[in-house]
């Protein structure tokens, strides 16, 4: 009988000695990409047949998304027609593990006919006709794949992989891309809301409960109750911030004192409440939330004017987490 587990873990060990491997063929021509891609005022073309296909439909989309506009292009539909979507300032990447495929050979030739020069092969066997023909090669060199027979693209496609995103991580440095930049491209979902989704998107500017240092205990029970965010700010003049009252606070203020008649708000108030930003991310206000074991924030100006709270609700009801 097979031992599943043993078979899956020297596929994963195959696969990992294949990738550190590739960190030997970053070389010149490596460079030479990056900074050519970088530099160029067209697209990045990418194409390959097969499995080298899907890899490169992967790059495409890493490569989107962090802000080097690409296209793919299936090497088979290109012969075909598709060729005609590649302009002169496109930079081409031709994928494939032999280099060797009917495809690629008939399809380089006509890349170069179109008026584009500078092709750049990702391919594992540097004497192939693609990496003899292309202007930069990139190594995606495997000795073999981790399939028992050597034949299912395993290592290969993961190398290629990895390669592309070296690829696009460099670019991301030398574009200094930001998280900012990131969440322009990424604008859905909660990976998407974390990075814009703002304070100011989310707290209630109406619902600003507060009262003043001399205000009754009663005042201060009723503004809380009517708030319903189980806090109240206690501001002076021109709304500028003093404190917060929490029910928390009217707890131990229960427990402290008998008689509570005779209590203001600035007796029981807490001087130095949580605060954050109208413009900081909301996602930062959870984390500032969940570090300080709290449920809400009091939102302030740069001058520490009170403009209302933000409850772990809001952000929640957001789907910022």
């Amino acid at each position: 009988m097979i031992d599943i587990k043993e078979i899956a873990k020297k596929v994963i060990a195959e696969e990992a000695s294949a990738v550190q491997r590739l960190a030997g063929f970053i070389d010149e021509d490596f460079e030479k990409v990056v900074e050519l891609i970088y530099k160029s005022k067209g697209r990045v073309i990418v194409t390959g047949i097969g499995k080298s296909a899907i890899i490169a439909q992967k790059i495409v989309a890493t490569l989107n998304s962090t802000g080097t506009p690409s296209v793919f292009m299936h090497a088979a539909d290109a012969i075909h027609g598709d060729l005609g979507m590649i302009c002169q300032d496109d930079v081409v990447i031709c994928i494939s593990k032999s280099g060797n495929t009917p495809e690629i050979k008939v399809l380089v030739p006509l890349i170069r006919n179109v008026g584009n020069e500078q092709i750049v092969a990702m391919v594992s066997n540097t004497d192939s006709f693609l990496a003899q023909n292309a202007t930069y090669v990139l190594k995606a060199c495997v000795e073999r794949e981790a399939c028992p027979n050597n034949l299912a693209p395993t290592n290969s496609t993961t190398a290629q992989l990895v390669l592309g995103d070296a690829l696009a991580v460099c670019l991301i440095q030398c574009r200094h891309f930001s998280s900012r930049d990131f969440a322009k491209y990424h604008p859905g979902g909660s990976l998407g809301k974390r990075l814009y989704t703002r304070v100011s998107d989310v707290f209630d500017r109406e619902n600003t409960p507060r009262v003043a240092l001399e205000d009754s205990i009663r005042k201060v029970i009723l503004e809380m109750s009517g708030g319903r965010l189980g806090a109240v700010a206690v501001t002076g003049s021109e709304g500028k911030l003093l404190g917060i009252i929490t029910d928390g606070d009217l707890r131990r203020m229960l427990e402290k004192y008998e008689d509570v008649d005779g209590l203001k708000a600035g007796d029981i108030m807490s001087v130095s409440p949580k605060t954050i930003a109208e413009d900081e991310l909301a996602y930062n206000a959870f984390q500032k939330m969940e570090k300080n074991c709290i449920t809400q924030l009091v939102v302030v100006s740069e001058t520490g004017i009170y403009k209302g709270m933000v409850h772990i609700h809001d952000i929640l009801r957001e789907g910022v987490v």
